[in-house]
């Protein structure tokens, strides 16, 4: 029987589905995302952590029951949401240095435009508490 590469198409718009092979900044990983995992010989669900940690287990005790085989096959699997680990660990960083720069240009944008408004408010003030200074306009009678 042939094994297809990814089991994660569904028909028509449900969303949901599994993750992309490779993320190439379309999809965001979220460390909450649920995997569907074909493992060597079962089926596990759920997130990288805890298959990380599953596989990882899976492969000790197959080690310690003296299954080399599966115990690699089991450890080649950890590896794998391993990396994913890694990848959401890395993208994590990434956003919330670009959120950091976002709110630090905004704040610059700010102080700039509080500069611009500085001299304006100023010159506002001069001008219009000015009354007193503008001189008195005298009436003429007609005599």
């Amino acid at each position: 029987m042939k094994r297809m590469r990814s089991r994660h198409h569904r028909s028509g718009g449900g969303g949901g589905g599994g993750a992309p092979r490779h993320n190439n900044g379309q999809t965001p990983l979220n460390r909450n995302h649920v995997f569907d995992s074909n493992g060597p010989d079962l089926r596990i669900r759920g997130t990288a952590q805890q298959l990380f940690e599953k596989y990882l287990q899976l492969g000790r005790d197959a080690t310690g029951t003296g299954d080399r085989i599966l115990a690699e096959a089991y450890f080649q699997h950890a590896e794998h949401y391993f990396r994913i680990l890694n990848a959401m660990a890395q993208a994590a960083q990434q956003s919330q240095i670009e959120r950091q720069e976002r709110q630090q240009q905004r704040q610059r944008h700010y102080a700039e435009q509080q500069e611009e408004r500085r001299p304006q408010d100023e010159e506002n003030e001069s001008t219009e508490g000015g009354d007193e200074q503008q001189p008195a306009v005298s009436e003429v009678s007609a005599d």
